[in-house]
């Protein structure tokens, strides 16, 4: 897992800097952020799902 793990290490900040024009940094910016909305959509889904679970036992 580690292996795959310093393959996926993105430096954005060196992106940003080389970046050819505002679009690719506003992408760069919007990619960065997506995991993180993926994660927390994930958790509200799983937190109502139990939730409701709960409320019909």
């Amino acid at each position: 897992m580690t292996i795959l793990t310093l393959v996926q290490q993105v430096n954005i900040e060196e992106k940003l800097k080389n970046a050819t024009d505002n679009n690719y940094q506003i992408g760069i910016i919007i990619g960065s952020f997506i995991p993180f909305v993926v994660l927390i959509g994930l958790a509200y889904w799983m937190y109502t799902s139990a939730k409701k679970r709960d409320k019909e036992l």
